[in-house]
């Protein structure tokens, strides 16, 4: 999925860079104490670290997700498609109570959809051509409620006080173990060595891989909530619809998998790490609740 791909690799360099800054001024001096490590304080700027990135990336998310799929914002409708798409987003936005988000078009032939943005009431919503060419109008609509739901939903915000938390350990655990590292292995007595910044930096990739499981885990929950919601908004008959039709389509080859608005995952392991639940388990609860 798009948003959440933009998102992880985005707060990834920006949690690593400035872990590096923090480095290069110094900050990270008064952490070593004596030859030892004071975890309070290492608690402490790990949380400034790891929150900080996470609200720069969701802060960013727009602007990114715009200039990586090379979205055309539709700000005067031209043709019958746009004047639809706008229209309709304005009213599933009406009807969710939320304000008219930014709708815009990015050339893809695979369907794919997305929603983003820090502020429930200025946010994007973006469909590619090929979900216009491959869906009716109806199945269309429900995916754009299902996106209208998680704007409604603000998985966004909640994506990122997660990913903070996340952040915050991830940069804690892996400053104790450069420090045990350096300390153990390269018996450092003062100070850091090499070794601590470089043990620090791989422990912090490697933490963020598996850290990565929790925060799929919550991408997984909240997609049957924005389904729930896209049948509240546009009926649960396109819904089931449009999931149906989703199914019937291949993984996008030309888009890595993790940007598909709904992607189809197979394996236990995959699906560890993968942001969407498979779509018959989506259906079969829709349908359940119908």
């Amino acid at each position: 999925m798009l948003r959440i791909l933009l998102f992880l690799a985005t707060n990834a360099a920006i949690l690593i860079v400035l872990s590096v800054v923090f480095k290069l001024l110094g900050i990270e001096s008064y952490l070593d104490e004596t030859g030892g490590l004071d975890l309070t304080a290492v608690l402490i700027g790990s949380a400034v670290i790891g929150m900080t990135g996470s609200f720069i990336s969701l802060a960013m998310s727009k602007w990114m997700a715009k200039r990586a799929m090379g979205v055309h914002v539709i700000e005067h409708p031209t043709t019958p498609t746009e004047q639809w798409l706008v229209e309709t987003v304005r009213r599933l936005a009406r009807k969710a109570g939320i304000g008219m988000p930014e709708v815009g078009i990015f050339d893809s032939p695979d369907p794919n959809a997305f929603a983003t943005g820090m502020n429930r009431n200025d946010a994007l919503v973006a469909v590619s051509t090929g979900l216009l060419r491959n869906m009716t109008q109806d199945e269309v609509e429900a995916v754009l409620g299902h996106e209208i739901g998680h704007i409604a939903n603000g998985d966004m915000v909640t994506m990122s006080l997660l990913q903070g938390v996340v952040n915050t350990f991830v940069y804690f655990l892996a400053t104790v173990i450069g420090h045990v590292v350096d300390r153990v292995v390269f018996r450092t007595e003062e100070g850091h060595g090499p070794a601590y910044f470089i043990v620090q930096i791989v422990a912090q990739i490697v933490l963020s891989i598996l850290a990565s499981i929790i925060v799929m885990w919550f991408s997984r929950w909240r997609e049957f909530r924005a389904d729930a919601a896209g049948a509240r908004l546009a009926g649960r008959h396109k819904m089931i619809a449009a999931l149906q039709r989703l199914a019937q389509v291949h993984e996008p080859a030309q888009m890595p998998a993790e940007m598909a608005a709904f992607g189809i995952r197979d394996g236990k392991l995959a699906g560890l790490f993968s942001s969407h639940p498979p779509l018959e388990e989506r259906i079969r609860r829709l349908q359940q609740a119908a």
